[in-house]
């Protein structure tokens, strides 16, 4: 009876063991998830005490960038293929922020928000940090091809600005992290304010990059009028001395009207060549099995090995 106690205890002892690691593994990925939708702090505030206090940042960057044209590109394509392009984008979007001490807030249809310095404070270099991620989004952003209209040129604005803000979380159901303030009104105005392939800088960040080591190079735009906000002194952001980042040439603003004006036509002449394309190809295949099926009946019809067939003149080996 002791043995067998001794026993039964060994195996409750090993059953508590597996379960305990099970529940670890299980506790770990819900973590991971929770980490991936909020950020460290927050989630460790959600379940310590079940709430979030507001906290006031006296100085982020937020970065605002969208797809010029979305909803032409929208009128002609199908849902699946909308969030297919969108996937495509912002999974490479991802991944460089992995690169960056950055944050990303949000996305909203094409609009795509970061943001540095927070939730934890980065002294300066929540603009250096933003300044690379833009100039490497954009140099991506020259090689990307849409898949279902290959050939069609992909262009985003970016806006980037400097300033206070607060950031919490708001309600119960669903909760994410929000950002509020005149800081991201200013953002947002910047990149709807900027042109295709350029990032838009404002005032307040091209102060904050030059007090830093980092040796940034940009255009004087000049005043640039922001919805809601009047006339702001505005730049261009265009790389970072001694480092090419391989940048697209951004349009013209002639040939960027132009465009605008014939993006449909543009989207049209993609679709028919992606049609003919597919024809072509259904047309290959078909004579490429009419080919085969002709040659298997060649093929009965002489019985003479294969192997002969190789040879030129077969009396001179014979």
């Amino acid at each position: 009876m002791i043995r067998r106690l001794q026993m039964y205890s060994r195996n409750l002892e090993h059953l508590v063991e597996e379960r305990t690691a099970l529940y670890k593994a299980e506790r770990d990925r819900a973590d991971q998830l929770n980490f991936m939708l909020l950020p460290g702090p927050v989630v460790r505030s959600l379940k310590e005490c079940g709430c979030v206090e507001p906290e006031l940042f006296d100085e982020v960057t937020i970065y605002f960038s969208d797809i010029v044209g979305f909803t032409t590109l929208c009128q002609y394509s199908t849902p699946m293929e909308v969030v297919d392009m969108l996937n495509d984008i912002y999974k490479n979007f991802d991944s460089i922020l992995d690169n960056h001490d950055v944050y990303k807030v949000e996305t909203i249809g094409d609009a795509y928000m970061v943001a540095s310095g927070l939730p934890s404070r980065n002294g300066n270099r929540h603009a250096v940090d933003i300044s690379h991620m833009a100039l490497d989004i954009l140099a991506f952003m020259g090689t990307f091809q849409l898949r279902h209209l290959p050939g069609l040129p992909v262009w985003i604005r970016i806006g980037v600005h400097s300033g206070p803000c607060a950031a919490g979380v708001v309600g119960i159901k669903m909760p994410r992290y929000c950002l509020f303030g005149n800081t991201v009104n200013t953002a947002s105005r910047m990149e709807s304010a900027g042109l295709p392939l350029r990032i838009h800088v404002s005032q307040p960040t091209i102060s904050i990059l030059q007090r830093t080591d980092c040796q940034f190079e940009f255009e004087r735009r000049g005043e640039t009028y922001l919805k809601g906000k009047g006339m702001e002194t505005t730049y261009w952001l265009t790389g970072v001395k001694g480092q090419d980042y391989d940048l697209p040439v951004p349009p013209t603003a002639e040939s960027f009207q132009r465009q605008q004006q014939d993006l449909a036509h543009m989207i049209q002449s993609c679709l028919e060549k992606r049609s003919q394309g597919s024809g072509r190809m259904a047309q290959r295949k078909t004579l490429s099995t009419r080919q085969r099926r002709r040659e298997k009946e060649e093929g009965q019809g002489d019985q003479q090995p294969e192997y002969l067939h190789l040879v030129d003149n077969l009396t001179t080996y014979m």
